[in-house]
């Protein structure tokens, strides 16, 4: 199990490479190995030159990335992110999601982040799961918090959501009708806001193909509108 603090959580007196080697240490593997390691994971975040620097001489996303490296130092099977980029200005917030999209999709990692910005829970997480005083109320994608919010809280919580960015052609498609042709249509994965532009040069139905192009369903433009409309 890796971990990622939202204050960073640097041992000050160390260097960034004595900060991410310090679990290995803990473990009790050998200086050479866990230096190894430790070099490894700090290139993979962009740190390479900076081992030797201590935290004072970094900037605060330098320094999550230096928080990054020490828990994956430790080869985690699942990695558990509290509010990592809470702290960091709004530049290099976008910055450090960029970056933890980077690395999962490199590493691919089971991992739990916690955050209190929805907007970047649907922008980084495959599943959502929103909780209230203690208890998870809804997990679901996206979409299904936003279409079907399971009471009033996820419903409030998911208004400022920009739906048309959110919401797929498969979440809204339709058994699909007679003879529709897949190169006329669009991909399961199109979100809203594409639909849309669509319908502004043709009113008729759009049939979804799947990633292999096999016709799954149907998109109708009043499907798509009903969609955009935002809960009362």
């Amino acid at each position: 199990m890796g971990m990622v603090f939202q204050n960073f959580g640097l041992m000050p007196h160390m260097t960034v490479l004595e900060n991410v080697a310090y679990p290995l240490r803990v473990q009790g593997i050998g200086r050479g190995e866990r230096t190894r390691r430790a070099m490894e994971t700090i290139e993979l975040v962009g740190l390479s030159g900076r081992e030797g620097s201590y935290p004072r001489e970094l900037s605060g996303g330098m320094q999550q990335r230096v928080g990054i490296a020490r828990s994956l130092a430790v080869k985690p099977e699942v990695w558990f992110l509290d509010e990592p980029f809470s702290a960091l200005d709004p530049l290099i917030r976008r910055q450090m999601q960029d970056e933890f999209l980077r690395l999962q999709s490199l590493l691919q990692k089971s991992i739990v982040f916690i955050t209190h910005d929805f907007l970047e829970a649907l922008r980084l997480a495959d599943r959502v799961g929103i909780m209230r005083d203690g208890q998870i109320v809804q997990i679901g994608t996206a979409a299904e918090l936003v279409l079907n919010p399971a009471d009033s809280y996820v419903a409030d919580f998911t208004q400022e959501v920009p739906r048309e960015r959110i919401i797929s052609a498969r979440d809204i498609l339709e058994p699909a009708g007679e003879n529709l042709n897949a190169d006329e249509g669009v991909s399961e994965g199109e979100t809203l806001d594409v639909l849309l532009q669509l319908f502004c040069s043709r009113r008729e139905l759009l049939p979804v193909a799947d990633d292999a192009g096999a016709v799954i369903g149907q998109v109708t433009l009043d499907r798509a509108l009903a969609a955009l409309r935002r809960a009362n």
